[in-house]
């Protein structure tokens, strides 16, 4: 080996990082693509959780049914919902805020009315806010 090939291979293996400009372009690239996907998959998220209120309060309906069908009535509202639990595979679910359900017989909308607040833990609201209610 001559001195000319070491040289160029000394000069070679120096050069084999990133310089500070590179890491940085791959850096604002990667802000903007999560700027640009972390806004969508959060709205998906706050819709998943609406859709699990709404499950959620479908199955303590069905429990609600199933406690009528024995008592001839629905548990009033100081018997709650803990009336039910014999009718749940698990224990009485708190909403996906991790809040309880709102639970009112007789109610102003039927037999019963069994609410979440929402994200907000607050009547009323929108989009991320809006309650899940057991009559819509």
């Amino acid at each position: 080996m001559n001195r000319q090939t070491t040289i160029f291979q000394v000069k070679k293996n120096l050069q084999s990082g990133f310089t500070l400009i590179e890491l940085l372009v791959v850096m604002v690239i990667i802000g903007l693509l999560a700027a640009l996907v972390v806004p969508k998959f959060f709205g998906h998220v706050d819709k998943a959780m609406q859709q699990d209120a709404q499950a959620q309060i479908e199955l303590l309906g069905q429990a609600l049914d199933l406690y009528r069908l024995e008592n001839h009535k629905y548990p009033n509202t100081e018997e709650g919902l803990k009336a039910i639990s014999a009718y749940l595979k698990k224990e009485i679910p708190k909403d996906p805020w991790g809040n309880s359900y709102i639970y009112t017989s007789p109610g102003e909308h039927g037999d019963y009315d069994l609410i979440s607040y929402g994200a907000d833990k607050v009547e009323g609201g929108e989009e991320n806010n809006k309650d899940i209610v057991s009559w819509k």
